[in-house]
């Protein structure tokens, strides 16, 4: 147990080495290299790199390992993620704008000038207020409906998803408040203030860099501490057998509201993160279709490892974001064709579920436990024969 535990230690140091050199590299990247590069260069970068796509990148890091407490370390089949995304982010359009017009409310916020009006905290205080909303919200759902299992839940769950955008959609009008602005969302969003010294616009997209990687770095920790905790090792005996979960003394329900509060928490920052990302709140970027990418990132990455979760975020985000238009682009140019290859992305999606279910069930980057389980059934017959 120690020698496992020891290079389970080893192997999450080398992993946090590893992605923490590659945001100092992307940043030095976006900030000196790019901006002082051919032209060439710059478009070769902006164009399949771009500095947006790997901010957005690091949202849906953020957000996928939310939803890997959830799947991944609770075995709680949740398809309504992105309302959580929503709940966030509004909540930063309401504490972060001057929406609230009849208030003046400013809490070390960082309101433009001619938009004092409304209420402006702290972007560091909204996160944890975010965070705490959506927990809290998590909590209330979660409460009548994690009794359900496996495909009952993931009905109810659905639900959930496809009601709270829908809220937000028509949230301009309920009994004569206006709670989203409907269709035409929240915008502008108070800059954020870059460690004291800088205001960081719409464009000032290496500096944000930085925070968002510090936000998911963050996130990142508490994954693994909770992992490798006591409320850790019980969703993990939840996951693996419920009944003889309860029959060692796990008390189930407060364990799985514990996963879908903190899984709800990442999902109230990805909020925040993407609502300061694109400048404002906008009801129909929060679809059904995004609560399944993200869990795809999950599956994909590798259900319960942190490491591979966020892998399978960065290659699902870049392919739906910048990557498939660029390659589309790249095979139209050199076959003279008139492809729409974004067009496709679910297509391609789903045969990539469809591939990996069928070679590599576990993931890209699997969790041990899982890739044991996964491989049962191939020992056994190897065994037998």
């Amino acid at each position: 147990m120690a020698r496992h535990t020891s290079i389970e230690s080893t192997s999450n140091r080398r992993w946090a080495i590893g992605f923490t050199a590659a945001a100092a590299f992307l940043f030095v990247l976006y900030h000196w290299i790019v901006p002082n590069s051919p032209q060439p260069v710059h478009d070769f970068v902006q164009g399949w790199f771009s500095n947006a796509n790997t901010n957005e990148m690091i949202v849906y890091i953020i957000m996928a390992l939310g939803l890997n407490v959830v799947v991944g370390y609770a075995g709680l089949l949740d398809l309504g993620f992105v309302a959580f995304w929503a709940i966030g982010g509004y909540v930063a359009g309401w504490l972060m704008s001057s929406f609230l017009g009849n208030f003046q409310i400013n809490i070390f916020g960082n309101p433009a000038p001619g938009l004092e009006m409304g209420i402006h905290i702290t972007f560091w205080w909204v996160l944890l207020l975010a965070g705490g909303f959506c927990a809290l919200w998590g909590i209330i759902i979660g409460a009548p409906t994690l009794r359900l299992k496996s495909d009952y839940l993931a009905l109810v769950t659905l639900g959930f998803g496809e009601i709270i955008p829908q809220v937000f959609v028509n949230g301009q009008d309920i009994n004569g408040f206006n709670l989203s602005n409907g269709t035409q969302g929240i915008t502008p969003i108070d800059p954020i203030k870059f460690f004291g010294f800088r205001d960081l616009g719409p464009f000032d997209l290496d500096y944000k860099f930085v925070i968002y990687s510090v936000i998911c770095a963050g996130m990142v920790m508490v994954s693994l501490r909770l992992r490798s905790g006591r409320l850790g090792r019980a969703w993990l005996a939840i996951r693996e057998d419920e009944l003889a979960a309860s029959m060692m003394g796990v008390p189930l329900m407060r364990t799985k509201l514990s996963a879908y509060a903190v899984g709800a928490f990442a999902g109230g920052l990805g909020g925040v993160v993407f609502a300061t990302h694109i400048n404002g709140v906008f009801a129909e970027r929060f679809n059904f279709s995004i609560s399944i990418i993200i869990l795809a990132m999950v599956v994909l990455g590798g259900m319960g490892n942190v490491w591979g979760v966020m892998v399978g975020a960065i290659v699902l985000s870049w392919i739906n974001g910048i990557g498939l238009q660029q390659l589309g682009n790249t095979i139209n140019t050199t076959f003279n064709t008139d492809i729409n290859f974004p067009s496709f992305n679910f297509l391609i999606f789903g045969s990539l579920l469809i591939l990996m279910m069928i070679f590599r069930r576990e993931g890209f980057i699997p969790e041990a436990r899982t890739r044991l389980v996964m491989h049962e059934h191939d020992r056994d017959n190897e065994e037998v024969q």
